[in-house]
This record gives C-alpha cells, structure tokens and sequence, in this order.
C-alpha cells in the first residue's frame, strides 16, 4: 500500500485537460471543471485546456502537441472510452504511447466495479508515457474522472508518494521509487558498496 513519505516534499506538475465530446462545450463540461479543480487543489498547474470532437486525429493531434511542450508532464483526457463507433480516445492514444500503462486501466476498472458492477468492463481507460508525459485517459462522466483522480492519479502524481510514484519519469531530477534506488538495495553478503 502507498503512504505519503513524510521528509518527502510536493512538487507540481504542469497538466493540460483535454475533453472528448461531440456536443460539449466549456460551460457544460463537468468532467474537464472537475479535474481541473481536483489537479489545482493538489498544487499542479492546470497549462491548457481544450475540447475536441470524438475524432481519432484531432485527439492525437492535440495531444502530439502538448507532449512536446516543456510545460506540460501530464495529459489528462476523458472521454470518448467507450464502445460505440464514436468512441475513438485509446486508439487515438496508442500509436503516441512509447509506452503503455496496463496496470492503470486494470486498477480504474477495479475501483469502478465498486460502483457501476459489470458495466465496468466497457470502460477502455488506457495510460501510456509518450516523450516522458504521462498519458491517462478516462471515461467522460464526472463520476468517472473522480474515481480515477481521487483513486489513483492525485497519489501517482504527487512526489511525496511511496514507495513509487510516477513524478520521476516525468521530472528526471527526482528521486526514482524507493524500491529501485541503490541505498534500499539490502547488501546480501556481496560486499560493500563504494
């Protein structure tokens, strides 16, 4: 289980919010308000903010946009997760990731079973690493982005967290997660470390 290391200090990611939605605009768009409070009440900057149609290019193309900005080490989008012919985020995310994070859709369908049952396996929620930003894609309702905040980005993207966190990956200068720094590693009869 993760804690909150005590001598560890907050360090503030710069996020931008992207919002996938055919018919919504900023004065009805609960879920980019929602995490845009969330992510500035935990100290994180909030850089950009938009909204696009459910259309693979122009989600990828403004996420390639913003994983080349200096300013910008997350990307936060909901929307757009589901199963109908509409519903293009992951596979407008994929082909950017360098990496994937499997173990972030597995949790969110895991703490959304709690909630919305069997519904939960139509959820497509995908995180990946592209140009050392962090990608986390989520369903579009309110709910759903709470429930990925609250339950696994507020803690993943908050260096004080351990023994991992994601905040090294995105800001080399970090310390990496405790289990993988060399003073952790036990001396198991190998001699001393210089």
């Amino acid at each position: 289980m993760s804690h909150v290391h005590a001598n560890a200090r907050f360090v503030p990611l710069g996020i931008a919010v992207l919002t996938v939605s055919d018919t919504r605009g900023f004065d009805r768009d609960g879920s980019g308000d929602l995490l845009s409070e969330r992510l500035s009440e935990a100290g994180h900057a909030l850089v950009d903010r938009r909204i696009v149609p459910d259309d693979i290019y122009r989600i990828r193309a403004v996420v390639s946009k913003w994983v080349v900005r200096d300013d910008v080490q997350v990307i936060l989008v909901n929307g757009g997760t589901g199963f109908t012919a509409r519903d293009t985020t992951p596979e407008a995310l994929a082909p950017l990731f360098d990496r994937a994070i499997d173990g972030y859709g597995e949790l969110f369908r895991q703490l959304s079973f709690d909630s919305i049952g069997t519904s939960t396996v139509q959820s497509r929620a995908v995180g990946g690493v592209a140009n050392r930003t962090l990608i986390f894609a989520m369903p579009g309702s309110p709910k759903a982005c709470a429930t990925a905040w609250d339950g696994i980005l507020a803690s993943q993207l908050d260096a004080r967290t351990r023994p991992c966190n994601f905040v090294a990956m995105v800001l080399p200068e970090q310390r990496c997660c405790e289990s993988r720094s060399v003073d952790s590693v036990p001396n198991r009869g190998q001699g001393m470390r210089a």
